[in-house]
């Protein structure tokens, strides 16, 4: 700016601006440009992304949320984008790519808004109308489901997993995925809540992902310590030990001087002394099984070996919290307290091997518990197949919390587009406009779905409507593109899903909206040297660049050689 007399004022320092309509346009463009990114991986017959990070590592997926995790995007628009997908992963656990797709198709339509001179303002404030609108139809089209239903909770799990890994034929992942969702299911005040951490997966490498299998009890990737330790204890009694098994070091730094061999075998006689008084502490206790989830010294293997204790040592924390809950005993911070009462029980405590690697097996325990093997012939299948799980996990999860479900196959969409059409017609002003437009938007889910199975998009968008009006269940069969009874196909999903995806997409395009001006610095730091010095006074002492000769700026500003 200028002042009195055209003396420049300058009020902002190094720092780009856009303000304005550009502002607007740059933010929606960026949003959408990854809204565009994972759109061709929505439906059934979505395709994959191939994602190789920094380290070189090898990402292969179609979930929405693991593509925007994996993508380094600079935008902060764009950011908010990923942050939404993110919202819905952590919230429902599905539909991350719907609210992406749906979010970008919001910004589209309130492009057109903007270039008929409609205020961004009364747009965001028409989007939380219809949004909220929109959240009052799904529910009155919804249907009851209940827990009871194993079918239809399977069906629930098949859509969810539909166009991943796990979708074969011959798979049982829906039926695993419905018996891990029922274990892991506990009521509260006649409420019923999805407990996560029951729900126990171990992935090994090797077979096929037929191969995956329930077992009844908790699997740790883990293998026993001690070649003469028994490889199977029945009737079990478990220690847990979040404490090292070896001579405890001391708190304070002691310096110790040996002047003879005879003093040097006395201290060697002490510290084997410790250990055996360590490890004794475990076998007086009663336990025939030890989970440790420090180190356990090589000596007191010896001796828990010769006592025909079942010992692992460098337990996982999460394993060893499960081994708790499913056995029943207490985990122990000191040695000096592990008593019979601490200790829980199982069955049975086996180690057996798995293709190239070893496991270890509780089953028959205290409280009911049951982990999933996944196996397959790569990792990058098995992390796939972990994905395609988490998602049907929380969509069972999803309808037996809330008993409600809606026809999948771009149904409830389309649906939503008529009626908010009809809703828009009744308001008056320009809300009406954006209304109309957040109606328009729906119907990028079906049409993204037909087009990704290469039927043309308009045509079964047509058919779809005109199929609505005597059936609200009508959705697109992406494998034959007829327009079928979604409900009578088995293709359903959680009426939580919906909601949410409706209000995350809505949320992350109203706040891209009401931005007008973007402030961002130019300016970047200046690279330090060692010790955080500006350039030219790095090295130690840094004196070359403090007025010292070339070369003279190495150590303390010694000549060159004299280092």
């Amino acid at each position: 700016m200028a002042g009195m007399g055209g003396t420049p004022i300058i009020i902002l320092k190094d720092t780009r601006r856009e303000s304005g309509k550009d502002a607007i346009s740059n933010n929606i463009m960026a949003a959408r440009a990854v809204a565009n990114a994972v759109r061709s991986t929505l439906g059934p017959k979505g395709m994959d992304k191939l994602l190789v990070d920094s380290l070189g590592d090898v990402t292969i997926t179609n979930d929405g949320v693991t593509i925007l995790k994996e993508m380094d995007v600079q935008h902060p628009a764009a950011k908010m984008l990923i942050e939404a997908a993110k919202t819905q992963d952590k919230e429902v656990g599905d539909g991350t790519t719907t609210v992406a797709v749906l979010a970008g198709e919001l910004l589209k339509k309130a492009e057109v808004l903007l270039d008929q001179k409609v205020h961004p303002t009364m747009i965001v404030q028409g989007y939380r109308i219809a949004a909220e609108k929109a959240v009052q139809i799904v529910k009155s089209i919804s249907i009851d489901a209940s827990e009871n239903d194993r079918a239809l909770l399977e069906k629930i799990a098949e859509t969810a997993m539909t166009g991943k890994l796990a979708e074969s034929p011959d798979s049982k992942m829906a039926s695993y995925a419905v018996d891990l969702v029922l274990n892991a299911i506990e009521t509260y005040n006649g409420k019923k809540s999805f407990d996560m951490d029951r729900v126990n997966v171990e992935k090994k490498v090797g077979e096929s992902t037929l191969d995956s299998q329930i077992i009844e009890g908790i699997a740790i990737d883990k293998e026993i310590v001690h070649q003469n330790m028994p490889r199977k204890v029945v009737n079990a009694k478990i220690a847990l030990l979040s404490t090292a098994i070896e001579s405890k070091e001391t708190e304070t730094k002691t310096e110790l001087q040996i002047t003879s061999s005879t003093q040097f075998q006395q201290f060697m006689d002490h510290e084997k002394m410790r250990i055996k008084e360590a490890a004794d502490k475990v076998i007086a206790s009663g336990a025939t099984v030890v989970f440790c989830q420090k180190g356990i010294d090589d000596l007191a293997q010896h001796h828990l070996a010769n006592a025909g204790v079942l010992a692992l040592r460098r337990v996982i924390k999460k394993d060893m919290d499960k081994l708790a809950k499913a056995t029943g005993a207490n985990i122990v911070t000191g040695l000096d307290e592990l008593g019979p009462g601490d200790l829980g029980t199982a069955a049975l405590v086996e180690e057996k091997r798995l293709g190239s690697g070893i496991m270890t097996f509780v089953t028959g325990t205290k409280n009911h518990s049951a982990t999933l093997l996944l196996r397959g012939g790569t990792q990058q299948v098995l992390n796939g197949l972990e994905r395609a799980l988490d998602d049907a996990l929380h969509a069972v999860a999803d309808v037996v919390e809330d008993g409600k479900m809606v026809a999948g196959g771009g149904a409830p969409e389309i649906e939503l587009s008529l009626r908010l059409r009809e809703y828009a017609a009744t308001l008056k002003g320009r809300e009406q406009l954006a209304v109309t437009k957040f109606a328009e938007a729906m119907e990028i889910v079906p049409k993204t779905l037909a087009e990704n199975a290469g039927f043309d998009a308009i045509d079964k968008a047509i058919e779809l409507k005109n199929k609505h009006e005597t059936n609200k269940n009508a959705g697109l069969n992406a494998y034959t593109g007829d327009i079928q009874d979604m409900l009578e196909l088995g293709v359903v999903e959680p009426l939580r899903v919906k909601i949410q995806a409706i209000l995350s997409a809505t949320d992350a395009a109203c706040l891209i909206l009401r931005i007008d001006d973007v402030l961002a610095s130019t300016k970047t730091p200046p690279p330090r040297g060692a010790g955080g010095m500006p350039p030219g006074m790095g090295g130690m002492g840094g004196m070359g660049g403090m007025g010292m000769p070339p070369g003279m700026g190495g150590m303390g500003g010694m000549p060159p050689g004299m280092f």
